[in-house]
């Protein structure tokens, strides 16, 4: 098993980190995390870190590697985990990659999207505009010129919502239309299993995850980050369960309010994820039965794997 590669993608609270962690101890693998925002220190409850009594059992990569308050990019993303890469294959080990941010996973895979370049004028234009008259304008200008690109970008990500409009402005075309460009053929290099269920299950099971985290203590994690000398990033402000805990303290809504926003905002990136994951080529999917144990998760993983070799 040295020098494999293997990539586990599954929407959220599909069971894939356990499944990951399962994997890499029994072949003594090293985990490479795909997460946008289990980058960010302290940002433990709200992005589900696994627990320190696992991360002391399996090396992990890319948790907690930037500041609350700084930004980053896919291609920051993919620079680290092509060293991690290197680092783990240098010891002969076996690469398990997992996660939900289908952005960089498309770029482990295919490479990265440069796009056309930058206009400093048309993206300061665009940033006035957010500022005097909100982000959700410039998201119902997105949704128009380009449904696609806006069904795969958050409605508070004004990074990513100002440069696909700025892409536009340059152009004439969408961004999504660039995206495509993307070779469909990932490399060969990587064994790809996707956790699937009922979407009933997805739902409830996302649910619960949402109830285990404010239990968990969410509210209080991001008081601590508020009171920080420095200001979380705009990136770090969007994530779910952040944003809306946000806007709770800001009295902009009851906690009950939040929690439930949380939920259906977990369901939106849910389907926004099973959307990207229909692109992706090349991917073993394990349909998973209501009560299936981990162990039975596990298993069929490894006869996945052993069928490749």
């Amino acid at each position: 098993m040295g020098n494999k590669r293997i990539l586990i993608l599954g929407v959220t609270a599909s069971g894939k980190g356990k499944l990951a962690f399962g994997l890499a101890k029994s072949l003594n693998g090293e985990i490479i995390s795909i997460d946008s925002m289990k980058v960010y220190r302290r940002m433990d409850i709200g992005t589900a870190k696994p627990p320190k009594e696992i991360r002391d059992q399996v090396p992990y990569h890319l948790i907690d590697v930037v500041e609350p308050s700084d930004s980053f990019s896919v291609a920051g993303f993919l620079e680290l985990a092509q060293a991690a890469i290197r680092e783990i294959e240098n010891k002969n080990k076996p690469v398990v990659a997992v996660g939900g941010t289908a952005l960089y996973i498309k770029s482990l895979l295919y490479g990265l999207f440069e796009g056309p370049g930058a206009d400093e004028q048309i993206r300061a234009e665009l940033k006035a505009q957010a500022k005097e008259q909100g982000l959700d304008k410039l998201y119902e200008q997105l949704k128009k010129i380009d449904p696609d690109a806006a069904s795969q970008i958050n409605a508070n990500d004004a990074k990513r919502i100002v440069r696909a409009l700025e892409v536009y402005k340059l152009t004439g075309k969408p961004i999504s239309s660039f995206q495509s460009q993307w070779s469909q053929n990932a490399s060969n290099e990587w064994t790809i299993i996707g956790l699937r269920r009922e979407k009933t299950e997805e739902n409830k099971r996302s649910n619960a995850r949402v109830k285990k985290m404010i239990d968990a203590g969410l509210v209080d994690e991001v008081k601590g980050l508020l009171a920080e000398p420095k200001p979380l990033s705009q990136q770090a402000r969007c994530a779910i369960g952040y944003a809306e805990i946000i806007d709770h303290l800001a009295s902009k809504s009851s906690l009950d309010e939040a929690i439930e926003l949380i939920k259906i905002n977990t369901r939106k990136f849910a389907k926004q994820q099973r959307t990207w994951f229909k692109t992706f080529k090349n991917v073993q999917w394990l349909d998973l039965a209501l009560d299936e144990t981990i162990d039975s998760i596990i298993s069929r993983a490894q006869r996945t794997l052993n069928n490749e070799t």
